[in-house]
Protein backbone atom coordinates (compact mmCIF):
# COMPACT_ATOMS: atom_id res chain seq x y z
CA UNK A 1 0.00 0.00 0.00
CA UNK A 2 0.97 3.13 -0.52
CA UNK A 3 2.41 5.56 3.06
CA UNK A 4 2.10 9.05 2.85
CA UNK A 5 5.37 9.38 1.79
CA UNK A 6 5.32 6.82 -1.23
CA UNK A 7 4.74 8.89 -4.50
CA UNK A 8 3.71 6.98 -7.91
CA UNK A 9 7.06 6.74 -10.55
CA UNK A 10 8.64 4.68 -12.45
CA UNK A 11 9.51 2.62 -10.17
CA UNK A 12 6.56 2.21 -8.37
CA UNK A 13 4.59 1.78 -11.70
CA UNK A 14 7.31 -1.38 -12.89
CA UNK A 15 6.93 -3.02 -9.55
CA UNK A 16 3.21 -3.24 -9.58
CA UNK A 17 2.47 -4.00 -13.09
CA UNK A 18 5.46 -6.28 -13.74
CA UNK A 19 4.38 -8.09 -10.01
CA UNK A 20 1.22 -8.68 -11.51
CA UNK A 21 -0.24 -6.61 -7.98
CA UNK A 22 -3.71 -5.20 -8.62
CA UNK A 23 -4.44 -4.16 -5.25
CA UNK A 24 -0.88 -1.95 -5.48
CA UNK A 25 -1.92 -0.48 -9.14
CA UNK A 26 -5.38 0.47 -7.56
CA UNK A 27 -3.98 2.25 -4.78
CA UNK A 28 -1.93 4.61 -6.68
CA UNK A 29 -5.08 6.29 -8.10
CA UNK A 30 -7.44 8.84 -6.75
CA UNK A 31 -11.01 8.43 -5.48
CA UNK A 32 -12.50 10.26 -8.57
CA UNK A 33 -9.56 8.91 -11.09
CA UNK A 34 -10.01 7.80 -14.54
CA UNK A 35 -8.52 5.94 -16.78
CA UNK A 36 -9.22 5.88 -20.68
CA UNK A 37 -8.62 2.82 -22.59
CA UNK A 38 -8.24 3.35 -26.77
CA UNK A 39 -8.01 -0.22 -28.04
CA UNK A 40 -9.68 -1.37 -32.01
CA UNK A 41 -12.91 -1.63 -30.48
CA UNK A 42 -12.65 1.32 -28.21
CA UNK A 43 -11.52 3.87 -31.03
CA UNK A 44 -10.49 7.91 -30.50
CA UNK A 45 -13.97 9.13 -29.90
CA UNK A 46 -15.56 6.50 -28.30
CA UNK A 47 -12.69 5.37 -25.81
CA UNK A 48 -13.71 3.00 -22.78
CA UNK A 49 -13.77 4.62 -19.91
CA UNK A 50 -13.61 3.35 -16.42
CA UNK A 51 -14.21 5.99 -13.44
CA UNK A 52 -13.21 5.90 -9.90
CA UNK A 53 -10.79 3.91 -7.59
CA UNK A 54 -13.32 0.50 -7.47
CA UNK A 55 -13.87 0.24 -11.21
CA UNK A 56 -10.61 0.88 -11.62
CA UNK A 57 -9.63 -1.89 -9.02
CA UNK A 58 -12.01 -4.06 -10.51
CA UNK A 59 -10.09 -3.45 -14.02
CA UNK A 60 -6.42 -4.21 -12.66
CA UNK A 61 -7.83 -6.99 -10.74
CA UNK A 62 -8.86 -8.88 -14.28
CA UNK A 63 -5.94 -7.81 -16.01
CA UNK A 64 -3.81 -8.57 -13.25
CA UNK A 65 -5.13 -12.43 -13.29
CA UNK A 66 -4.75 -13.25 -16.47
CA UNK A 67 -1.82 -15.78 -17.34
CA UNK A 68 0.53 -13.10 -18.87
CA UNK A 69 3.90 -11.47 -18.40
CA UNK A 70 4.13 -7.92 -18.13
CA UNK A 71 7.45 -5.88 -19.04
CA UNK A 72 7.29 -2.02 -18.50
CA UNK A 73 9.84 -1.13 -21.16
CA UNK A 74 9.89 2.63 -20.74
CA UNK A 75 9.46 5.59 -18.39
CA UNK A 76 9.59 9.29 -18.85
CA UNK A 77 8.41 11.78 -16.19
CA UNK A 78 7.78 15.63 -15.97
CA UNK A 79 6.77 17.48 -13.20
CA UNK A 80 2.79 15.93 -12.98
CA UNK A 81 3.33 13.17 -15.73
CA UNK A 82 4.04 10.16 -16.65
CA UNK A 83 4.04 8.15 -19.63
CA UNK A 84 5.29 4.45 -19.73
CA UNK A 85 5.27 1.99 -22.75
CA UNK A 86 4.50 -1.70 -21.64
CA UNK A 87 4.76 -5.25 -23.50
CA UNK A 88 2.93 -8.05 -22.74
CA UNK A 89 2.68 -11.71 -23.96
CA UNK A 90 0.45 -14.63 -23.40
CA UNK A 91 1.33 -17.81 -23.02
CA UNK A 92 -0.01 -19.00 -27.01
CA UNK A 93 2.53 -15.64 -28.25
CA UNK A 94 -0.45 -13.09 -28.68
CA UNK A 95 1.34 -10.03 -27.71
CA UNK A 96 0.00 -6.53 -26.61
CA UNK A 97 1.66 -3.59 -26.57
CA UNK A 98 0.84 -0.84 -24.36
CA UNK A 99 1.35 2.99 -23.81
CA UNK A 100 0.10 5.32 -21.35
CA UNK A 101 -0.06 8.39 -20.48
CA UNK A 102 -0.59 9.68 -16.69
CA UNK A 103 -1.70 13.04 -14.99
CA UNK A 104 -0.51 12.98 -11.35
CA UNK A 105 -2.38 15.00 -8.71
CA UNK A 106 -0.60 15.04 -5.18
CA UNK A 107 1.38 11.75 -6.08
CA UNK A 108 -1.61 9.71 -7.16
CA UNK A 109 -2.70 9.28 -10.79
CA UNK A 110 -5.88 11.51 -11.39
CA UNK A 111 -6.17 10.41 -15.01
CA UNK A 112 -4.82 7.93 -17.54
CA UNK A 113 -4.76 7.18 -20.98
CA UNK A 114 -3.93 4.08 -22.28
CA UNK A 115 -3.39 2.86 -25.90
CA UNK A 116 -2.84 -0.49 -26.71
CA UNK A 117 -2.73 -2.83 -30.01
CA UNK A 118 -3.24 -6.61 -29.77
CA UNK A 119 -2.06 -9.58 -31.81
CA UNK A 120 -4.93 -10.26 -34.87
Amino acid sequence: MLTKTQIVDGTTIKKAIEGRDGKLLASFYTDDALVRVIDRNNPPSKPREIRGRAAISTFWDDICSRAMTHKVDTTIADGDNLAFTQACAYPDGTKVFCAAMLELKNGRIAKQTVVQAWDE
